[in-house]
């Protein structure tokens, strides 16, 4: 009797974990695929039934990632917030709550989210590359600049520090300086994300053959490269093509752009 209850018993229990693994795989595939609803709904679930509070913290801190591509602010940093909760030394969160309060927040709150990610994990450049975007974004361009020469004490060929100094240049006026960056960035290593970059200068240059020959270019190299597509629909809108203008940022939105820091240029659409 007791042999059979033990069998009963490791049999229900292989079925949990079962279903949970196929709702796991369901949910990376729905993230993955851009599907962002069906992830939200799938990544609940996992998050309410999870019993394991690491575990528990990742599927709240992907679910916040869905609901932020789909717009849902406040709910993203609800699911954020649960995901601390249930680990509060979670580096991703953090990082997550740093970049969404930056972005839609507080950027004193930002900053506190990335430096105590910092001290979670010094090594992390990401971390560094984040918090020159808020310091940059406070007005502080001399501690942005730190990160960045930081990053490239340690990692003298990271392509994000590189062109992070170089936009420091395009964001306080100096676009000359910026464009020969990108062009000697462009010279060493082709990438979509450089095109896509001296493509916007481009475009403050008022240089619109060239900025749209560059994202062109972006896009061959990279098609699902979202940034590129925002670039270009932010060119098409300068040279009054307003509904290839929001063909572009709709194709942007389908692969991750978050929608709703799009709305000043879908509503340029709509006004044309």
């Amino acid at each position: 009797m007791k042999t059979q209850l033990l069998l009963l018993t490791l049999a229900a229990s292989s079925a949990v974990q079962l279903f949970h693994a196929q709702d796991k795989k369901m949910a990376e595939e729905c993230f993955s695929k851009a599907n962002y609803k069906c992830a939200e709904e799938q990544y609940t679930k996992l998050a309410e039934k999870e019993q394991i509070q690491r575990f528990q913290s990742e599927y709240y801190d992907k679910l916040g990632t869905s609901q932020r591509r789909l717009g849902k602010t406040a709910q993203a940093f609800k699911s954020y917030d649960s995901a601390l909760k249930s680990n509060p030394k979670s580096v991703s969160v953090y990082e997550n709550l740093a970049s969404l309060n930056n972005q839609k927040g507080s950027k004193t709150k930002a900053l506190e989210y990335i430096n105590t990610a910092i001290t979670l994990e010094p090594e992390n450049t990401n971390l560094y590359l984040l918090r020159s975007k808020i310091y940059d974004n406070l007005g502080k361009k001399d501690l942005a600049q730190k990160d960045l020469q930081y990053v490239l004490s340690i990692a003298p060929d990271n392509i994000f520090a590189r062109t992070g100094l170089a936009n420091l240049k395009k964001r306080s006026g100096d676009l000359e300086g910026a464009l020969k960056d990108y062009n000697q960035l462009i010279s060493e290593k082709p990438e979509s994300l450089l095109y896509s970059g001296r493509g916007d200068i481009y475009l403050k240059m008022k240089k619109t053959k060239e900025a749209l020959a560059d994202v062109n270019k972006s896009i061959s190299v990279d098609p699902k490269f979202a940034q590129a597509y925002v670039t270009k629909a932010q060119i098409l809108l300068d040279t009054a093509k307003p509904k290839e203008a929001c063909t572009n940022l709709d194709k942007a939105v389908s692969l991750g752009y978050e929608k709703s820091l799009l709305q000043e240029y879908y509503a340029k659409c709509e006004k044309k």
